[in-house]
Formats: structure tokens, sequence, C-alpha cells
């Protein structure tokens, strides 16, 4: 894989991604940016979440397990000193449906341990927890 980023004046960049989409990063406007798009480390919680939960959802389909919503909540904590890396990260996974919380349980595990390629790539302490219908998950992740 491979892609470009192109510098857009003061702290912008924008890349147009290896599958087609564009992406604009900068930084806020006390650091000199212009606040034109999303900050890198957001993309990076963003990208982590979006990994796991295609995952999710591909795994579950497979075991015929049909979500009627799905979302998650991730929450990064970063170190004081530069460079300031995310030392860990939450995903909060909350769904809703008629869903057996085993095949829950084992997607998101499996998901977490084993596929995700973007936080497999970092070096932050990457932990989960879930609700289905609302309902804290009891399933060890």
């Amino acid at each position: 894989m491979k892609t470009t980023i192109n510098w857009q004046g003061k702290m912008a960049f924008s890349s147009t991604t290896p599958s087609g989409h564009e992406l604009v990063m900068d930084a806020p406007e006390e650091v000199g940016g212009e606040n034109k798009g999303a900050r890198p480390t957001e993309f990076l919680l963003n990208a982590v979440a979006g990994c796991t939960g295609i995952d999710i959802i591909s795994i579950l389909t497979k075991m015929r397990v049909n979500p009627t919503s799905f979302e998650m909540e991730v929450e990064g904590d970063r170190a004081e000193d530069h460079p300031k890396k995310f030392t860990k990260i939450h995903i909060h996974y909350s769904f809703e449906g008629d869903l057996p919380e085993a095949k829950v349980a084992k997607a998101i595990k499996l998901s977490k341990d084993k596929y995700c390629t973007v936080s497999h790539s970092l070096s932050a302490e990457i932990t989960a927890s879930y609700k289905i219908n609302g309902i804290e998950g009891k399933e060890k992740i």
C-alpha cells in the first residue's frame, strides 16, 4: 500500500487514499493551523474503531448474527511527554438486536486479538467493553 500526502499551506495536508477517498488533516489555530481538517491523532482513533468494527461485522455475519444497530465509543490516553503517543485506547461497543452474547464477545475478541491490522500496528494497550440492548456484557474480552 502506498499513498501520497500533499502540503496545503500552513499546517494543512491532504491525501487521496489508494481506494480513492480524500482525507484532509490540519492543526488547530492555536498552533498555526486553520482547522481545515481532522487531526492525525483523530484519524488514528477512528482507524482503530473502523478496523475493528469492520472485523466484528464480518465475523458476526459469518456467524449469521445481524445487529440492528452498532456504535463504538473510542477513548485514548496519551503520554504527557513527546511524542505524546497513545498509551491506552479503550473501545466500548454498543449493539442492539437479538444477539447471543457469547457470539458478540467472540467476534470482539477475535478482532482485538487476531484480525485488526490497525490496533496491532500500535504499541498502545487496547482494551474493550460492550453492551447489548443497553445491558453491559459479561463475557471476558
